[in-house]
């Protein structure tokens, strides 16, 4: 099975690409949540809770999902866990039936991690299992200079088309420098970047990395900076170019903190894109980024250093029902001290952000 049905050739090197449809949707700037993974007691997949929440994602109106990415947990790679494709298949699977059922067409995203070796395997196995594009992960290549990382991505890109990826130093990422994203900018088959430093000048180093490599017209840009979100929705960025004023935006999130309240955050954004042609912001979008930023310091933990990022968004989906424990396969990773109270508080804080009653209307429909 492919999603993929051209090549672009630039000299003697082939590149797959997206169905034009994958590119349009991704250009007009949607929802992408990072799918979180259900497991049983006994630490194995909980298939049932799992495709809820692919349903769960889907009926709230997400038009992209990205699975295999750290919200998932990298540890599904580990032989003793080896979860990567069943986890990447169901997924799959659940959204083409969603889609068929409601005549939608949802963007599939993979995370893809490691070496070469391991990443152009997952690349493979993406692609075969009908996955549109790749998320390339460089938190295993800390050894690699600029040009190396390039190279690396570039392997990857001959297999499946790829999404950049900027992921914050707390979590595992790496800093990248202007030159890296501009080299990568002009890889052919480069769809998007997900912006994730947590970095206001790290997140313009890329804006103006894609400016100066010319692309910036074909590179659609995501934030996935889960504690600026309404901000990097908000906001036009311009810089000066060959000349001229290039303006560039942010048009969708994908982001971990869209791993719950999903219908608020598909709402959220709509709002965010109406405001792109009015010459002002109204002040009470500004309040609400601080509201949502406020929500994502509790979600991801941000007081002990993102310690409980994955935990938070389980937490919440908890006790809506959507997953049955807090379990990740690391052992070491659960809700830090007092965590659980800030998620109460920011819950009780803003039912405006909090999608509680759409989720136990639809639940036992996802959970069939």
């Amino acid at each position: 099975m492919t999603s993929l049905h051209s090549q672009a050739t630039i000299g003697n090197e082939s590149y797959p690409l997206p169905p034009n449809w994958v590119v349009e949707t991704l250009r007009a700037g949607i929802a992408i949540p990072a799918h979180p993974l259900a497991l049983t007691d006994q630490l194995k997949l909980d298939d049932r809770k799992q495709r809820g929440l692919s349903r769960y994602y889907h009926a709230a109106g997400a038009k992209g999902l990205a699975v295999g990415v750290h919200t998932t947990q990298f540890e599904i790679r580990q032989p003793k866990h080896a979860l990567l494709q069943p986890v990447l298949e169901l997924a799959q699977e659940t959204i083409v039936d969603c889609d068929e059922r409601q005549g939608r067409k949802t963007v599939l995203i993979a995370g893809i991690c490691g070496c070469e070796r391991q990443a152009i395997e997952e690349a493979r196995l993406a692609r075969e299992l009908g996955y549109h594009l790749g998320m390339v992960s460089l938190s295993a290549l800390s050894n690699l200079d600029d040009q190396a990382l390039v190279e690396h991505c570039r392997a990857i890109a001959h297999e499946i088309p790829i999404f950049g990826f900027y992921m914050q130093t707390a979590v595992g990422g790496r800093k990248l420098s202007v030159d890296f994203w501009r080299s990568l900018a002009l890889i052919p088959n480069l769809i998007g970047i997900k912006i994730a430093p947590f970095d206001r000048y790290k997140t313009l180093d890329v804006l103006q990395a894609v400016t100066e490599s010319g692309r910036g017209d074909k590179i659609v840009l995501y934030t996935g900076n889960d504690d600026n979100i309404v901000l990097d929705l908000l906001t036009k960025y311009t810089f000066f170019y060959e000349g001229r004023m290039e303006s560039l935006r942010i048009v969708g999130g994908l982001l971990g903190h869209w791993a719950c309240w999903t219908k608020r955050a598909v709402e959220l954004l709509d709002t965010c894109k109406k405001t792109w042609d009015q010459q002002t912001v109204a002040s009470d979008l500004l309040t609400l980024a601080g509201q949502v930023t406020d929500c994502n310091a509790a979600l991801f933990d941000a007081k002990n250093n993102f310690h409980g990022c994955i935990p938070g968004v389980h937490y919440v989906l908890q006790q809506q029902g959507l997953l049955a424990n807090l379990h990740c396969l690391d052992p070491k990773v659960g809700l830090s001290l007092g965590q659980r109270e800030e998620i109460n508080r920011v819950r009780a804080s803003y039912p405006h952000l909090i999608d509680d009653a759409f989720v136990q209307e639809n639940i036992d429909t996802w959970l069939t």
